[in-house]
């Protein structure tokens, strides 16, 4: 007499598994993700030579899942971004050409999304060998908006064969590129109780780019519930012999702020600690000395360790030369 092969409870029961939770713990699944991500939002181009252009776009919203982004120039995929960046230089480009870039947004399951409307621009003239940068901008002003938003404005720079491009510099990185007419430019994506250090240079039609126009600080508020802010205020860096003096203003943390962590040239270099008999109150002061030869850039922040343990949010970042 041939056996019937045994039933599912049977073997569950054999195996040692039993109740309706264990049957369905292994018959249920999660459905494949096949939801595409919104497409990027504010996007824009700027040529910013006869050979090159400047894509920008929005960050995608955290609950979309975006993990990188892919550039396309017509329907010709030209770079393939992590999600972290948002902005691109497209070289190689003819002058005098008519260019339509698109951005998709990719998730972790793989899932594109459209390309949504293009972004159009059309490369200037080539012109002869040009080795001359154009002139800083003379003055730089700024202010927060919102926690995560900020005006930046500067004043028109020069140049022999003309401005193409203005690039806005944040912490030694560019952050955005606005045209060679305007003179305002508006920052988003920004974090709340951040000081952030804006510059300002012009760029012509040979990438020639100006000098840093003049630093300007701007520091977002906090957001709503955050509390009052964390990063050291009027953060300043001087250079004298075999020394560098930094002094700041400590944060209204509601107890004495005792710790400090120094960032040099983006690298945590040392905690700054002051005894329960020293801490300052109002400005402080705090010395280092040096060994690095003169004409050594440092580009220095700090922050604070808050009574909850935590560090908060960075100063201004100041740039300094070190002397012998």
């Amino acid at each position: 007499m041939r056996r019937s092969a045994p039933t599912l409870a049977l073997r569950l029961a054999v195996a040692g598994i039993t109740g309706i939770a264990a049957v369905t713990g292994l018959t249920a699944c999660s459905a494949p993700d096949t939801e595409a991500p919104p497409a990027p939002a504010g996007l824009t181009a700027q040529a910013g030579s006869a050979t090159s252009v400047h894509v920008m776009w929005d960050a995608a919203a955290e609950r979309d899942g975006v993990t990188g982004y892919q550039v396309f120039e017509a329907d010709r995929l030209v770079r393939e971004l992590p999600a972290e960046k948002t902005m691109v230089d497209i070289t190689g480009l003819a002058p005098q050409t008519g260019y339509a870039f698109t951005v998709r947004a990719r998730d972790a399951a793989g899932n594109l999304s459209g390309p949504g409307p293009a972004a159009r621009v059309t490369t200037p003239a080539a012109k002869a060998e040009d080795r001359t940068a154009p002139t800083s901008p003379a003055t730089t002003t700024a202010r927060a908006t919102g926690p995560r938003s900020a005006q930046v404005s500067w004043t028109a720079a020069t140049d022999d064969t003309g401005v193409t491009a203005y690039d806005v510099y944040q912490g030694g990185v560019r952050i955005h590129t606005a045209g060679p007419g305007e003179s305002t430019t508006a920052l988003d994506n920004l974090r709340p109780d951040t000081v952030y250090t804006f510059t300002v240079r012009a760029r012509d039609g040979a990438d020639n780019s100006s000098a840093d126009g003049p630093a300007v600080d701007v520091t977002t508020p906090p957001a709503s519930g955050d509390g009052p802010g964390t990063a050291p205020a009027e953060f300043a860096a001087t250079a004298s012999p075999g020394t560098v003096t930094l002094t700041w203003t400590a944060p209204d943390t509601g107890d004495p702020t005792t710790e400090y962590e120094l960032y040099v040239n983006g690298l945590p270099t040392t905690v700054i600690q002051f005894g329960a008999g020293a801490v300052p109150s109002g400005r402080a002061e705090h010395r280092l000395t040096v060994a690095e030869p003169a004409g050594t850039v440092w580009a220095v922040k700090l922050r604070a360790r808050l009574p909850d343990g935590n560090w908060g949010s960075f100063s201004a970042e100041r740039r300094i030369t070190l002397v012998a």
